[in-house]
């Protein structure tokens, strides 16, 4: 476990230029953009156009899914249009609420199943909770369908619109990780018999792992992997297959996480940022005990979208982590060494970035955030 808090982000924040700096003190903030220093090392080339979208995924044959938070699922082939992928189920949308993430089976080539994350409504006014299903995927020359939907996970029905989490992963063992934020309830994160605040782990038909570190305490908490979390909004497995997430902190203390087989991340007990009110939250370093976050930011970023780079368009790229901030409207690319991380480069986008992804040949496309937002292919220069 991780006995100390490193602040390497920060550290690297004052060795940028001002451009790399982020005023802002709330996530759903933008922040104030000084200029570039230098140039982006990229051509942002404008693909198409959605409303609200949340995440995106690759199919096989080059296309790409895209969600929106209204409850839509799209298919755009890249040169054409954007259709419409019926079967989807009803969403909760408001606040933070809606369709979510989308992503492939590992074996989607000869199965056709997905993933989707989104909020569902409860049978009690007002209320909600993070639902994850797989359906197979029936692509036409029109668009496509949904079919033989099955619910494998869900969030309990609380009241308020924020904090879902709920992005998903395979991993390098193929089974489904899940974020779950707090729902901004706070001490559930704390509670492995709730699965609010912790990373989930289940098989791909939602069955839970035996070799899960909490498997033996059954219930809810034989799914937990990890706990003590605030509202995670990235998930990504390096080349070393260790799993890294980000997280957004209260009024700053936004976290990059190594995440770690039963360990405690220590929320709301402690943060590198405090309440909105200005109530002071401990530190990390007066709790030896709880596993500190390898990179943090304050001011916040906002993190939203997760992907390590892999390919070889961005040589200097190779095995670096990008991050959308949403607050900061910038792509932030994160540097590890080892267990440890550091911020290494900002490149502002003048607008909130929602999502990242790398491309087939090794681009990267980003989506921005809010309506009549652009899919971006980023080209080296």
């Amino acid at each position: 476990m991780k006995l100390k808090t490193l602040c390497l982000s920060c550290v690297a924040a004052l060795a940028l230029s001002a451009a790399a700096a982020t005023t802002a003190s709330a996530h759903d903030a933008p922040a104030d953009d000084a200029g570039a220093a230098k140039a982006n090392p990229f051509t942002a080339t404008e693909v198409a156009r959605f409303n609200e979208p949340w995440a995106m995924t690759f199919l096989p044959n080059g296309r790409l899914l895209v969600t929106e938070k209204r409850g839509v699922l799209k298919v755009l082939t890249i040169g054409g249009s954007a259709q419409t992928i019926t079967g989807v189920p009803a969403v909760a949308y408001g606040g933070q609420g809606g369709f979510g993430d989308v992503i492939l089976h590992p074996q989607f080539a000869t199965n056709s199943l997905i993933y989707i994350s989104y909020a569902e409504r409860g049978t009690t006014s007002g209320t909600a909770g993070a639902t994850v299903a797989r359906a197979k995927l029936n692509l036409t020359s029109s668009g496509g369908s949904l079919s033989n939907l099955q619910v494998l996970w869900r969030q309990p029905k609380l009241s308020g619109s924020n904090h879902y989490g709920h992005r998903l992963a395979f991993g390098p063992d193929h089974k489904l990780w899940i974020t779950s934020s707090e729902r901004q309830k706070f001490d559930p994160a704390q509670d492995l018999n709730s699965p609010l605040g912790k990373v989930i782990r289940l098989n791909d038909d939602g069955s839970v792992p035996t070799d899960n570190p909490f498997y033996n305490r059954g219930g809810v908490a034989a799914t937990v992997w990890s706990y003590g979390h605030r509202n995670l909004l990235g998930i990504a497995f390096d080349a070393q297959n260790k799993l890294w997430i980000h997280e957004m902190g209260p009024k700053g203390g936004d976290e990059l996480n190594l995440i770690e087989r039963g360990s405690n991340y220590g929320w709301p007990l402690v943060s590198q940022g405090d309440h909105y009110d200005g109530t002071p939250i401990p530190r990390h370093n007066t709790r030896p005990d709880l596993n500190a976050p390898e990179a943090w930011w304050n001011p916040v970023i906002a993190p939203a979208g997760f992907v390590i780079y892999s390919g070889t368009r961005f040589p200097n790229w190779a095995g670096s982590g990008l991050i959308g901030g949403l607050a900061s409207q910038a792509l932030v690319r994160v540097k590890f060494n080892g267990n440890t991380a550091a911020e290494a480069e900002r490149y502002p986008m003048g607008k909130r970035i929602r999502e990242v992804e790398q491309g087939p040949n090794g681009d990267v496309w980003l989506l921005e955030d809010g309506t009549n937002a652009r899919l971006l292919r980023l080209t080296p220069l």
